[in-house]
Order: C-alpha cells, then sequence, then structure tokens
C-alpha cells in the first residue's frame, strides 16, 4: 500500500440511478441547461430496440444530430467523423447511449473539438506530453449499456489503425458531466457482452485491490464492488431479467473505477489486454477474462497478501484467488484461453514486444522488465 500520495476528484457532477434513462436525461437537462444536443448511441439499439426512440423524445426539438456508427475499440477515423458533425452541428452538449467505445468515443470527440483536430493522424497531438491540451468546451450525459466503466473516468482508450496500437487521451474534463445508471436499458445487451465486460469491471478491481500503489479510498470502494459484481453477475446469468442483480452489477462497476480515479495503476491484464484489443479485435471483456487469472498466478509470489483479499471480497476465503476468478469466469460460460479467443503462440513475441509500451506493465506489482516474462504470462494463459 502506498502511504503517501493525493486523490484529486473527478470533474463529473452527478450520478443518477433506479430511474428510467429517458426520464432522468429530461429532467438532467433542466439543470445543465443545454439547448444544442447531439446523440452518439449504439447502432445495434438503434435498430432492434425502441430506446433510443425514447431518449429521442425525451430531448425534442434540442436534438440536433445523431451518429450511431461507432465501431469496437474506437478507432480513430470514426472519432474524426462524428467530431466533423457535430462541429456542423454546432451542438452543446453530447448524450451517448451504448457501450464502453461509444463512451470513449464521445470522450475523445470532446478533446478533437476543443484542439481543432480535423483528420485522424492529428490526434497525435492529444496524446500525453506532446502539446498543452485545450479542455473541452462541450460535455457528455452517459447512459451506458454494458459495464466496461469507462463512463467513470478521464480517459478515453483510442485505436490507431495505422499502427494497430490503443492509445490514451487524458484530460480531467473528458469525465461525463452526469451518468445516467438504469438497468432496465441493459436487458437489450447481449449476454455475453455484459457478463464480459462485468469480468472487465472485476478486472479494475483485482489489479487496484492488487497495486503497489493501492490507498485505502480505493480499496474500500473496489472490494465492496468487487462483492456486488460477484454476486450480481451470476444472477443475471441465470437471470437476464433481474433487474435489481443487474443494479448490483451497475453499482460494481462504479466503484470498481475507484482505484483509476485516484490514481491507483493497472497492471498487466489491462496493458496485455490492450494489445490483444487493438491487434487482434477481441472484445476488452473477453482479454480480461483470459488474462485476469494468469497475470494473478504470475504475480502471486509478490503480492499474495493482497491478492488474498480478492478472495475474501468473493467469498471464497482461503483459497487460491486465481482459481477463484478462473473458476468464477468459467460459471459465466465465458473464455478461459487465449486459444479460446484464437491467439496462437506463435504471436506471443509480438504480444510481449508490443505491452512492453502499454501505460499498464510498466507498473505491474511484479516488475516486468523484458518482453520474456509477459511471454511467461501469456504461457500461463494458453
Amino acid at each position: 500500500m502506498n502511504n503517501t500520495g493525493q486523490i484529486t476528484f473527478s470533474e463529473m457532477d452527478r450520478v443518477i440511478w433506479g430511474k428510467p434513462a429517458a426520464a432522468a436525461l429530461a429532467d438532467e437537462l433542466q439543470h445543465v441547461g443545454a439547448k444544442r444536443i447531439f446523440l452518439i448511441v449504439s447502432g445495434t439499439l438503434n435498430r432492434e430496440t425502441d430506446e433510443i426512440e425514447k431518449v429521442r423524445r425525451a430531448l425534442g426539438s434540442k436534438l440536433v444530430g445523431e451518429f450511431s456508427a461507432m465501431p469496437p475499440h474506437t478507432p480513430r477515423r470514426a472519432v474524426i467523423e462524428a467530431a466533423g458533425m457535430i462541429r456542423a452541428a454546432n451542438a452543446d452538449l453530447i448524450v451517448t447511449l451504448g457501450g464502453g467505445s461509444v463512451t470513449d468515443g464521445a470522450k475523445a470527440i470532446t478533446l478533437c473539438l476543443a484542439n481543432n483536430i480535423t483528420a485522424a493522424p492529428d490526434i497525435d497531438a492529444l496524446l500525453p506530453g506532446r502539446t498543452p491540451v485545450s479542455p473541452p468546451s462541450i460535455r457528455q450525459i452517459s447512459i451506458p449499456t454494458t459495464l466496461s466503466g469507462g463512463e467513470f473516468s478521464a480517459l478515453s482508450g483510442v485505436t490507431n489503425e495505422a499502427t494497430a496500437s490503443k492509445d490514451i487521451l487524458r484530460h480531467p474534463a473528458i469525465i461525463p458531466q452526469t451518468v445516467i445508471l438504469d438497468p432496465a436499458v441493459t436487458v437489450h445487451t447481449p449476454e455475453w457482452l455484459w457478463l464480459s465486460t462485468g469480468i472487465r469491471a472485476v478486472d479494475h478491481c483485482v489489479e487496484g485491490i492488487c497495486s503497489n500503489d493501492s490507498n485505502p479510498y480505493a480499496d474500500a470502494q473496489a472490494l465492496k464492488g468487487l462483492s456486488l459484481l460477484a454476486e450480481g453477475l451470476p444472477k443475471v446469468k441465470a437471470n437476464p431479467a433481474d433487474l435489481d442483480a443487474r443494479m448490483k452489477c451497475q453499482m460494481g462497476t462504479w466503484l470498481s473505477m475507484a482505484p483509476l480515479a485516484s490514481g491507483v495503476p493497472m497492471g498487466a491484464s489491462h496493458g496485455i489486454g490492450y494489445v490483444l484489443g487493438a491487434v487482434f479485435d477481441i472484445p476488452h471483456g473477453y482479454t480480461s477474462c483470459v488474462m485476469l487469472p494468469a497475470v494473478m498466478r504470475w504475480n502471486q509470489s509478490a503480492n499474495a497478501a493482497r491478492q488474498s483479499q480478492v478472495a475474501d471480497a468473493m467469498g471464497r476465503s482461503g483459497e487460491d484467488p486465481s482459481a477463484v476468478l478462473d473458476e468464477f469466469i468459467a460459471g459465466l460460460g465465458l473464455p478461459r484461453s487465449l486459444a479460446g479467443v484464437e491467439v496462437s503462440s506463435d504471436r506471443f513475441a509480438q504480444i510481449a514486444e508490443q505491452s512492453m509500451a502499454t501505460p499498464w506493465v510498466p507498473h505491474n506489482p511484479k516488475p516486468i522488465s523484458q518482453p520474456d516474462q509477459v511471454v511467461e504470462i501469456l504461457k500461463l494463459a494458453t
């Protein structure tokens, strides 16, 4: 545990839960005073449900445009396309309804708009340490439909198609102004996506708890978040209509983001996961399913005492935490090996090299100084 540090609280104003999303949004607009609102939404929800239409009705004449074509992993080209549409519409607020790619896309868009970024290569100027970045002049209200948790962070992951790598954009003001948690809108989310992004939230909790830079503030929330997710995810698997269980998952996801929000870095599961997502187009929920137990096994000699808290929070005190996680993931019917997501051993060297350049691998609890050590972890995940 890190006994020194500080926590800078985010620029998020409100989190609203337990109220239908469209009604909560209509009420929230009275607070923010926006007059020209642009929607960024899940294409599947738009095509196959009436959830987007409910939001359109809530926005009424304030709706000035809509984008429903954000691909997985938030590629730069889509960010630039949507930013151009919002710029042309002269919008003063973005509302998102969808998963992590939609949420991250909107966060990146707000930086593009504030910094006159109009072409995909120019997003390089927004990378940390490159040039001073102007703060967003337009904010976001997020209605999430998955458990990836991006709505609770001031980070945005954007894929650079030219290099097949994922970049992290940061600014305190890109965190959504308001988050609305409505379990009812999540019943349309495919089971595999809901459950696997739930494991992504578990990964946030676990890597936060197990970090060498953990702090009591983050621990308290991550441990409670992990407990809620451990209870809620199997219940949703057993009964997808269980809104109370879905709400537990959403609240657990919110709490899972406390480590990141308070400056606790993630570890190798997140770092390797970034490469698997960008290079192999594997959903980030699946990367956590595959990598988290293997990373825990590899790290155990360095942080066994911290890992024991993970088993405690999941109701399995005294058991091997990596085995507890592996069994939990198996019980949800999710992939548990690199072979299960079609990644073969001949790509391990490439994955290892690229993982070393991610923000998280250098912060792994058991130090990783060379690619061969990443390969050791990958072998544990075969």
